[in-house]
């Protein structure tokens, strides 16, 4: 079930977010755009993965959930506070 809700959000999400780009990207460098837009991520995704094995690893499994929880509360609250000024 959930294997399927996150299928169902990385269809929804992916093609947005590189829609986005092209849209704001000029004419020659739409595909270098999208290119260096998906090397960030693949980056931050490894760099996510390392950060969380060693919490895993080196402070415990539940380490791993209460970062996660508490970035995804920071992000919130900073977008919150962006679209607020805005």
């Amino acid at each position: 079930l959930l294997f399927g809700l996150y299928g169902i959000y990385a269809a929804a999400t992916e093609g947005i977010a590189k829609a986005w780009i092209t849209n704001i990207a000029h004419g020659k460098e739409t595909a270098t755009a999208v290119g260096f837009y998906s090397s960030c991520q693949s980056v931050a995704a490894l760099f996510a993965s390392v950060i969380a094995a060693f919490c895993w690893r080196y402070v415990g499994s539940d380490s791993v959930f209460i970062l996660a929880a508490a970035l995804t509360m920071i992000a919130t609250l900073w977008i919150a506070r962006v679209r607020s000024v805005n």
